[in-house]
């Protein structure tokens, strides 16, 4: 995988979750806008200030996070 340089997590900015370069706009609201049907034109009418390559990078991140799989530490 690439590295995803427009996601940015920081505690101060939506309470640390992931974000488009610092904005108030979470990969999740994007990832949402996605599902509901909304096409790319659409969304940056919406958010004016981000770019086609931050709603690529959001949707790479949530498919990156899917498919990550959590095993249980044993004691």
């Amino acid at each position: 995988m690439t590295p995803l340089t427009r996601i940015t997590f920081d505690p101060e900015v939506m309470g640390g979750k992931p974000c488009i370069r610092g904005l108030r706009v979470t990969v999740g609201t994007i990832v949402g806008l996605v599902a509901a049907g909304r096409t790319i034109p659409e969304i940056l009418a919406a958010y004016p200030y981000i770019e086609e390559e931050d709603i690529r990078e959001a949707l790479s991140y949530a498919a990156w996070r899917v498919e990550e799989t959590e095993v249980p530490l044993s004691k």
